[in-house]
């Protein structure tokens, strides 16, 4: 990785303002940010060309892979670079201020990766062999999400030795440069339906992905659809089992250490569209009011996103209803003012903005998709509304 890196520095006007309680790093952090100084220059120029075509940031995942990216969270006695989780979601941050698809993809193979450092930090077997497997190969996970909510989708079989699934996922980000499937499906039994929590290679006999992500923004995250017809789900692939359509613990633990990541990657965006305003506001005095507004917004969402992190305390966390709940309301206002940062300084940069090939157009188009990250605004204010009210956060406007 070392030999990848050059003298090349950000510039200093464009260093972001930061709360975050790291005085110090890692010697990988070091390293992965001054490869990504190197690196950010080509992952702008090919930015246009992903998003004008729809077409997945294979190269961008390729330079990173070499550059040994993928296993930055896992721990250097691990086989990985030992980033800390708060270092994980500033690297995040910063790849989006080249390639916001690059980064969100990258966040969504993360956070899976960060659940089982917070497992392994906690003497979980499954967990430690996981990531040496990871880190060995530098295996890619992509996985389903925000539409395996709480019911999941799909049919298990029971057979001998595991299960046949058959499913239809969508929004699997980052699936064509994957070698790893994370996903669940519905299985009914005779008390009641459960979901079962899974890990698959993405070779799997019976694993198709579609060529169906064409979209408003993100459109180079490969968010394809994936298809599971007649896979056969071996027992020691289950990574964990719930009933369908309630609350579980195992969302405490999944929220706190994939949201923060996720929320990162858009306030990156969030950055490039501040920093293409100011310039654009240099030697226009008229303008400084709407500068200073602009920059009360990005500090709220910058407080909201902190504060995410923070709250993670670098895997130190103790998995709460409440501390879920916290995340997920600062999700809602970091989405919030994220896009009013975008929106402000579209109106500041102008028409140039509005052009096809613009950083900002395609920020303007990117940052739409966090909304649908879990959990989108109405549904975060009826589960907030319901847990202030003493009664279960689950209900039909949660599902």
């Amino acid at each position: 990785m070392m030999a990848l890196l050059t003298s090349t520095k950000l510039n200093p006007r464009h260093h972001r303002e930061t709360t975050m309680e790291t005085q110090s790093h890692t010697a990988w952090y070091d390293a992965a940010e001054e490869l990504l100084n190197n690196l950010g220059s080509q992952f702008s120029k090919r930015a246009f060309d992903f998003d004008s075509n729809c077409r997945f940031v294979q190269n961008n995942y390729d330079d990173l892979k070499e550059a040994r990216f993928f296993s930055l969270a896992i721990p250097v006695e691990l086989g990985g670079g030992g980033l800390t989780y708060t270092e994980l979601c500033q690297i995040t941050q910063q790849l989006a201020q080249h390639c916001g698809s690059t980064a969100l993809a990258f966040a969504m193979h993360s956070h899976p990766v960060a659940l089982n450092v917070f497992k392994a930090n906690r003497n979980d077997e499954r967990a430690i062999a996981t990531l040496k497997k990871i880190a060995s190969g530098e295996l890619i996970i992509a996985g389903t999400g925000a539409n395996d909510w709480l019911q999941s989708s799909g049919t298990a079989q029971a057979v001998a030795g595991g299960y046949v699934i058959n499913a239809h996922k969508r929004f699997v980000s980052g699936g064509p440069g994957a070698q790893v499937l994370v996903s669940s499906v519905n299985h009914q039994t005779s008390e009641g339906a459960e979901v079962i929590h899974f890990s698959l290679p993405m070779s799997s006999e019976g694993i198709r992905i579609r060529d169906n992500w064409k979209t408003l923004g993100m459109r180079g995250t490969g968010s394809n659809d994936v298809i599971l017809e007649n896979v056969f789900l071996p027992e020691t692939a289950i990574v964990a089992r719930r009933p369908a359509g309630v609350w579980h613990p195992i969302w405490d633990a999944i929220l706190p250490n994939a949201m923060p990541l996720i929320t990162s990657c858009y306030f990156g965006m969030a950055e490039k569209a501040f920093h293409l305003a100011t310039e654009a506001c240099q030697g226009k005095p008229a303008l400084a009011t709407l500068l200073g507004s602009l920059h009360n917004e990005l500090t709220v969402a910058r407080l909201a996103v902190d504060d995410m992190v923070r709250s993670h305390d670098n895997y130190s966390f103790t998995p709460d209803r409440n501390l879920t709940n916290a995340i997920l309301t600062r999700k809602t206002i970091a989405n919030q003012a994220i896009r009013n940062v975008v929106d402000q300084a579209a109106v500041l940069v102008g028409g140039s903005g509005f052009f096809q090939g613009s950083d900002l157009e395609r920020i303007i188009r990117d940052v739409r998709a966090m909304h649908f990250h879990p959990l989108p605004e109405h549904k975060q204010q009826a589960f907030s509304g319901r847990l202030l009210q003493g009664l279960d956060p689950v209900c039909e406007l949660t599902q």
